[in-house]
């Protein structure tokens, strides 16, 4: 009996660890970074924002500096106190909640004039499926297409959970 909770406990790990491991740094403009006349739209299009996820942005901390704002800033490009800037020049922004987030550069017209903003749509991450005791094909959902990795860790999480699964029905 204590065999068989180990391994429901294992699962319950397995399951847990695997889909923090799951996070993606998007590394905001790719090669180009945070910069002024860049398509971030155009950028973050074909991407798909999980929680979990990170916004990494890069920039030369004397020429830009990153704002986390609401809707309305992003639209009318108002800059928030200073002190709410992000200035390092290699900031990591963990999306923590699903919905719509918005980044600006507060630096002059950086954002009205030179495009430098980024709107994004964070969803929630499905959890992986739970073991079941039938020794069936589990479904996994689709990946999103823009990532290779999140392929092989897909297929990772839908063998653990049937080696578990298959534990569980051997030792039960």
């Amino acid at each position: 009996m204590a065999f068989m909770q180990f391994f429901t406990i294992l699962a319950i790990v397995v399951v847990f660890l695997s889909s923090a491991a799951l996070a993606t740094d998007h590394i905001v403009g790719d090669a180009k970074g945070w910069t002024i006349n860049f398509d971030y739209d155009g950028w973050a299009k074909d991407k798909v924002f999980m929680v979990g996820d990170n916004l990494i942005f890069t920039y030369q901390k004397d020429k830009h500096n990153v704002f986390k704002v609401n809707g309305t800033a992003f639209h009318d490009c108002t800059i928030p106190p200073a002190n709410e800037a992000y200035i390092s020049g290699n900031d990591t922004i963990t999306l923590l909640t699903p919905g719509k987030k918005w980044y600006i550069c507060g630096v002059g017209k950086h954002c009205a004039d030179l495009g430098m903003r980024l709107a994004i749509n964070v969803v929630s991450r499905a959890g992986a499926p739970a073991p079941t005791p039938m020794p069936m094909p589990m479904p996994t959902p689709n990946p999103p297409s823009n990532s290779a990795f999140a392929n092989v860790v897909s297929g990772y999480q839908v063998v653990a959970a049937a080696m578990v699964a298959l534990m569980v029905m051997i030792f039960a």
